[in-house]
């Protein structure tokens, strides 16, 4: 069992949201974080609401050089990395086509840009981040955990084919990267896992329709939306129990017993 006393945190998309919720909780159990964020008002008022020692990096996860620059930072802050956690990412819901109730022909389409900005982000992003603290944990003998963030959505949900394909996608992330340390003989060392959550009490979920919203819960067992430091606590065992490697853990309070995707 690792642990998280004394252990580095990585967290993209750390100044809001799940990405928060776990530097909180990191830093509780006494662990150290370098927090990264394109928001940078945000991002400082997250690191100086946690107690315990905190770097902050300003980071655009689609481009190489800040991701790299975040990595860097980790060690020469702290001289490793056992936890990556890639969380930044955006939902930007729309119909890849919309037919008009009169003439059923259609009357808009997805943009492109609309397309590409949340692949750039929840996808390019993740492959970014973790190729270059996986890189920065290879080469300095670190020890621990890349996890990754998956949503429920990676099923497939209506209005969301930009969004479910990226999430889909980090989710088979876990065996792809575990396939690869073991090749090398670095499996025991660095382990990768991804957490899916349902649908969680963010700020990214003001943008939803409150009505939609409402029938998803309708179908939700528990009831509520899934708190972030209910996510948190399980990322956080996620690194703790070295037995959980190359799979994708659902957080979702019985969402897919009763989802139609």
């Amino acid at each position: 069992m690792l642990e998280i006393k004394d252990s580095v945190a990585v967290i993209t998309g750390g100044a809001s949201g799940i990405g928060l919720a776990v530097a909180r909780y990191w830093a509780k159990h006494g662990g150290n974080l370098v927090l990264g964020d394109i928001a940078e008002d945000l991002l400082e008022t997250a690191a100086a609401g946690i107690d315990g020692a905190v770097e902050t990096v300003v980071c655009d996860v689609t481009n190489e050089k800040d991701c790299s620059t975040l990595a860097e930072t980790a060690i020469q802050r702290f001289g490793r990395i056992n936890l990556v956690a890639p969380f930044a990412g955006i939902i930007m819901d729309g119909l890849l086509l919309s037919t008009d109730r009169q003439t059923g022909r259609v009357k808009k389409k997805m943009s492109l840009s609309q397309f590409q900005k949340v692949l750039d982000i929840n996808l390019t992003g993740v492959f970014l981040t973790v190729r270059e603290c996986t890189e920065q944990m290879i080469n300095n003998g670190c020890r621990g955990l890349i996890c990754l963030v998956s949503s429920t959505g990676s099923l497939g949900t209506a209005g969301q084919i930009n969004y479910s394909s990226t999430k889909a996608a980090v989710s088979v992330m876990p065996k792809v990267i575990t396939a690869e340390l073991f090749r090398r003989g670095l499996s025991h060392q660095i382990r990768c896992a991804a957490v899916a959550p349902g649908y969680c009490a963010t700020p990214i979920l003001e943008g939803m329709n409150q009505k939609a919203l409402d029938k998803i819960l309708s179908d939700v067992p528990i009831g509520r939306l899934i708190d972030p430091d209910e996510i948190a606590s399980l990322v956080c065992e996620l690194f703790r129990n070295e037995a959980l490697a190359g799979d994708v853990f659902y957080i979702h309070g019985g969402l897919r017993l009763g989802s139609r995707g």
